[in-house]
């Protein structure tokens, strides 16, 4: 696409984003440098460090990034995007209809009574509103604030509605590691095993496990310990259901609780958190229906535990 005219040492008046489609497999600078005939390797550094090539909305700075045939790169001619940088929530992915980030221990995901600034989606509105006021950020699924990792966030009331009237087929898969006290065993000695229960909450705000189907709604839990010592075991959990609490109350249930989850019988520990982390996260964009897939290692603190 041909580019607008400019002079090398500025922004051009009109057009301030140039979209540069790939035709061919090759790396970054090559292509920048093949598409932008008329600017300095100078001026090209320049714009990668200065955080003005994107590729899918996300900023790229790598000189050797692959590239493929149909990838579109865009050149924003003026200031570099807004990025978000925060020490308790980091950007993972982001497009026109959803972003992904990755939530620290301790931090809300949404609002509550006691606390309304200082969640995920608070600090998620502000960097949307950054890019343009009108920008919005609506909630689809939430995490304990004590509980790390993946959560996706959409941008429009559209897509809200949409994942959660099907998100039992839009997510594709969600598992979470955990440190549960003592050594977790199964009766065939594979490490697999399923939790089946029936999930209710007190008015305490506490969620029971039970095996009665009135008193409580179906939860199913998967999982698979990795490594375990006589104290612990390093176990992930993947989540059939999509329960308050789901994976604290049943690891609870059957004498297993998580390390730090002092609401749902552990005990505290030198790790001074609940020790759940949510590290992988599946689904079918709803916009695209490509398959999307995100994973965050394990918290290294976590390892410690079953050395």
């Amino acid at each position: 696409m041909p580019l607008p005219s400019q002079k090398r040492s500025g922004a051009p008046k009109r057009n301030p984003v140039s979209h540069l489609t790939v035709d061919q497999e090759t790396t970054l600078m090559p292509f920048l440098i093949e598409k932008l005939r008329d600017q300095s390797r100078t001026t090209i550094k320049s714009l990668l460090s200065n955080q003005q090539v994107t590729l899918s909305n996300q900023v790229i700075r790598q000189f050797d990034h692959p590239l493929k045939p149909g990838m579109v790169i865009d050149i924003h001619w003026g200031k570099g995007l807004i990025t978000l940088r925060h020490p308790q929530l980091k950007l993972i992915y982001e497009d026109r209809d959803l972003v992904v980030v990755e939530k620290a221990a301790g931090l809300l995901s949404v609002a509550t009574a006691k606390e309304q600034k200082r969640t995920a989606y608070s600090i998620l509105s502000e960097y949307v509103k950054k890019q343009h006021p009108a920008n919005k950020v609506y909630v689809v699924h939430r995490l304990d604030r004590e509980t790390s990792g993946l959560m996706m966030f959409v941008k429009n009331q559209e897509m809200q509605d949409h994942l959660q009237n099907n998100w039992r087929f839009a997510i594709q898969q969600r598992r979470y590691i955990a440190i549960v006290e003592g050594k977790l065993e199964t009766g065939d000695g594979s490490g697999k095993g399923t939790v089946r229960s029936y999930l209710w909450e007190s008015k305490a705000l506490i969620v029971y496990a039970s095996q009665n189907p009135e008193e409580g709604q179906l939860a199913i839990t998967h999982y698979q310990v990795i490594k375990s010592n006589d104290e612990h075991s390093l176990v992930e959990f993947e989540l059939e259901t999509g329960r308050k609490n789901q994976i604290r109350a049943q690891m609870n249930s059957i004498g297993y609780p998580l390390v730090g989850d002092l609401k749902y019988g552990g005990h505290a520990s030198s790790l001074k958190r609940l020790a759940l982390h949510a590290h992988i996260l599946s689904f079918v964009h709803p916009k695209t229906g490509e398959k999307m897939e995100f994973k965050t290692p394990i918290p290294p603190s976590f390892d410690a535990f079953v050395k």
